[in-house]
């Protein structure tokens, strides 16, 4: 794979007609399509005229009219779309992360405009419609991670009690198939209540399992075709082709990522920074140009609704 060098002085990092015509280019490769009833060619018909904005189309079926954004994470925003394709870019070319402070920077914005972009990317990031890993003669490597800072770094007033739990530590439990994909999960402890859950949903039981030798994956490793174990107490990390390296070098892009980037992420958006690690890895043959037009495909059908629950009691 040759990648490019990211090309700032592209007209898409621009101008927003140029950055709605490359939206359309990725989203509409067929053509405008109805985002309400699925219609496509001539159902659809291109509202012009002075009073109209650009890029705006009108569907003889449902007689709605909508745009390129419209169903998308990008749907009703005030930022521009070519800041919106710009930040997609610098995601998906920052290996390690970037923080929404320097996306500020880069963009002329303000703090809360960049972190609302990069965490409606994040979404973009997920794959809704994930196959089970691994499979006949496959290998799905698993292992767990935990989160967050280091205790000795803590104040000695936020130290976890002898015996404690680790304080903001999140669990992490990731599956890899090698030289497939990796899919990650935030869960709530490890157990192996919840990892099967994750497990048996998420890899095929088909496949050859490789884990450390944790007391946990015992009884799980018996669910799948075969099951391998390494003794990581014992100084053991390679027996052969049994190892957990594969998926442990994703962590240590993670860990990167959370410590040199975001320094802090909380437990309620960690599911959005584990699916853009989840995808930059799962994209890793692609060039940078050809990820982020990947992750704005991905904006497709994932309009979110900020909206709080009306909390009035009923009377």
């Amino acid at each position: 794979m040759t990648d490019t060098k990211l090309d700032i002085r592209n007209p898409i990092f621009h101008d927003d007609d140029r950055a709605r015509e490359h939206l359309e280019s990725l989203l509409w490769p067929q053509g405008p399509v109805c985002p309400r009833c699925g219609v496509m060619g001539n159902r659809i018909t291109k509202l012009q005229g002075t009073s109209t904005r650009p890029g705006v189309y009108k569907c003889k079926d449902c007689r709605k009219p909508f745009s390129v954004t419209v169903g998308t994470v990008m749907e009703r925003s005030h930022i521009p779309l070519s800041k919106w394709v710009l930040a997609a870019q610098l995601m998906a070319s920052s290996k390690k992360g970037m923080s929404a402070l320097q996306l500020q920077r880069m963009l002329g914005t303000n703090y809360e405009t960049a972190w609302f972009l990069f965490h409606r990317l994040r979404e973009a990031a997920v794959d809704l419609t994930p196959g089970p890993l691994g499979g006949t003669n496959k290998v799905v490597e698993a292992d767990e991670a935990f989160i967050g800072g280091k205790e000795k770094n803590r104040h000695r007033n936020k130290r976890r009690q002898a015996g404690g739990r680790p304080i903001d530590k999140q669990a992490v439990f990731s599956l890899l198939e090698r030289d497939g994909y990796v899919r990650s999960r935030h869960v709530a402890d490890v157990t192996a209540k919840s990892l099967r859950e994750v497990l048996v949903t998420q890899a095929s039981r088909d496949s050859y399992l490789m884990t450390d030798e944790a007391a946990v994956y015992d009884r799980l490793g018996r669910e799948f075709a075969q099951h391998g174990t390494t003794a990581h107490s014992k100084g053991e990390y390679v027996r052969g082709d049994i190892h957990t390296n594969t998926v442990e070098g994703f962590f240590s892009l993670l860990k990167r990522a959370v410590y040199g980037s975001f320094h802090n992420v909380s437990e309620a958006h960690l599911h959005r920074y584990l699916a853009e690690a989840d995808f930059k890895y799962n994209t890793r043959h692609v060039s940078d140009s050809e990820r982020g037009e990947e992750l704005l495909r991905g904006a497709r059908g994932k309009r979110l609704l900020y909206r709080q629950p009306d909390q009035t009691p009923n009377t």
